[in-house]
């Protein structure tokens, strides 16, 4: 009896150590629950999609992708701890999380680790610290902000703009970044307003814009909070140019804030509403699997996906510290693999570039109005 228990014993591991081999695992690590939650569920589904359609088309040099995600419930703390169960589990690669605030804190688990580690997160410190294993799936807030500062000065020609963030280390980056960008280009910041995760009343916040007299206000807060203030905004009877950056005209925004949401613009790096075939395609993929739309977090999870097949495929086998290497100054095509959606590329610190989108909501549909090449384009 000893003796077939141990035999059915060697056998079982045997059989689990098959099936680890005959798979790559990715580990995404998201806020599904949390002030990031909408941010979290869209990009971790737009991952789930990427991984559907590569595992049905045979996988990655012939292997299917076990992907499993955790919830960082928004919390830094709790992204460190789930980012070292993810490195002592043997990912071959880690996705997210999307927050800044987390991804800076849990980085390092990774990095010990030399395991790739892509993020929605788009402060500019995340690859400002020499970390060769980290790579964004969005624009860098220091690639951003001049492209919005360049509208707001050569579009809107406004001379004085007020600014509402967001307290965290998204928005105080992106606050720093677009005050230089606005200032380099000779126009002055008014009112400089802070705001904290998760706040409700933006009625201050508003008074204070309002009372400050400027051309226009740029907003940079996450999701649910861009909506309220944008309601306040209408509240209160502001009528002068609402500008963003991603946020403030995506899907979730617009459905929270509703009529709030008509006329406000921003750049965005991706969006669904992008006249692309190949973001078409993706996008009616997306509802057909998830009925519902998603923000630019579901797009950056679906292209970092294909962008670890892409990478893994051209260095041709699973070596984690081998695909960071190939990372730095990479070009990918979206024409060799189609689930890019667009070419992009990535510079020696991590930070990537391809076209992008200056958009506006008109009717409660963002609607994108014109598409900006690559900053590197030459």
């Amino acid at each position: 009896m000893k003796a077939f228990l141990k035999s059915a014993l060697i056998s079982a591991l045997f059989a689990s150590a098959c099936v680890q081999a005959q798979t790559v695992k990715i580990v995404g690590l998201v806020e599904l629950t949390g002030t990031g939650a909408t941010s979290g569920t869209n990009f971790d589904n737009g991952m789930k999609l990427a991984v559907k359609e590569i595992n049905a088309a045979g996988g990655i040099l012939g292997r299917k992708i076990d992907y499993s995600s955790s919830d960082t419930q928004s919390n830094p703390g709790v992204a460190k701890g789930l980012a070292e169960k993810a490195a002592d589990d043997g990912a071959y690669v880690v996705m997210g999380p999307v927050f800044s605030g987390s991804i800076l804190v849990s980085m390092a688990a990774t990095r010990r680790a030399e395991i790739p580690n892509f993020t929605g997160g788009e402060a500019a410190a995340i690859t400002q610290q020499g970390n060769p294993y980290v790579f964004r799936t969005s624009f860098t807030q220091s690639t951003a902000m001049p492209k919005i500062a360049g509208y707001i000065k050569d579009t809107v020609k406004a001379k004085v703009v007020d600014v509402i963030y967001v307290n965290n280390d998204f928005g105080k980056g992106g606050r720093d970044l677009i005050n230089k960008a606005l200032e380099a280009r000779g126009i002055k910041v008014g009112a400089d307003v802070s705001t904290e995760p998760g706040q409700v009343d933006f009625s201050s916040a508003v008074i204070k814009v309002k009372q400050s007299g400027g051309d226009a206000v740029f907003v940079y807060s996450n999701e649910e909070e861009s909506a309220r203030l944008l309601r306040e905004l209408k509240k209160q009877g502001y009528n002068k140019p609402v500008i963003g950056e991603t946020v403030l005209t995506s899907q979730k925004v617009i459905e929270l804030a509703g009529e709030a949401a008509n006329g406000a613009v921003a750049h965005v790096g991706l969006t669904a509403d992008a006249p692309q075939a190949s973001v078409k395609k993706f996008d009616e993929a997306y509802q057909r699997e998830f009925k519902s739309r998603t923000d630019h977090n579901g797009l950056k999870g679906y292209i970092g996906i294909y962008t670890v097949k892409a990478v893994t495929e051209k260095i041709g086998k699973f070596d984690s510290k081998a695909f960071a290497a190939a990372m730095k100054n990479i070009s990918l095509s979206a024409k060799t693999t189609p689930g890019l959606l667009l070419d992009l590329s990535y510079d020696a610190n991590g930070d990537l570039d391809r076209e992008s989108y200056m958009t506006k909501v008109v009717g409660g549909k963002q609607v994108v109005t014109d598409i900006l090449p690559p900053v590197n384009k030459k």
